[in-house]
């Protein structure tokens, strides 16, 4: 349950970055959204942490700031990831998957606050 609510977070905030940046779009239907979120779930599991592992100098050199470069990566490979499984999600250049990235980043840590931590609902 816990990965559906991921996945239907991912997908709007990946729909947001569509609506507010301009260079990024998404033409398909719902079922094709939530397949880009996968795409990009899967990409961050996977890729992310090895490039975190390469970059980690970066991190250390610009005091944290090369996440958003990291983060705009990351949407940008999802684009073109996606598109070779068919579905037309696509991030127009570096500005774009930036500015992306960092809408991604905002509506998913918003709508997360929404969703009650597995931990604390145990307990009380």
């Amino acid at each position: 349950m816990r990965f559906l609510i991921r996945l239907v977070i991912t997908a709007a905030a990946l729909w947001a970055a569509t609506h507010f940046v301009t260079g990024i779009t998404y033409s398909g239907s719902l079922g094709g959204f939530l397949g880009v979120a996968l795409v990009f779930g899967i990409l961050n599991a996977i890729v992310r942490p090895v490039l975190k592992f390469f970059t980690f100098p970066l991190f250390l050199i610009t005091l944290g700031l090369f996440t958003f470069v990291l983060n705009a990566f990351m949407l940008w490979l999802a684009s073109h990831v996606a598109a070779s499984f068919g579905l037309r999600f696509h991030v127009a250049g570096f500005a774009a998957a930036f500015w992306g990235a960092l809408v991604v980043s905002i509506v998913s840590f918003l709508l997360s606050m929404l969703v009650p931590d597995r931990e604390a609902s145990r307990e009380g």
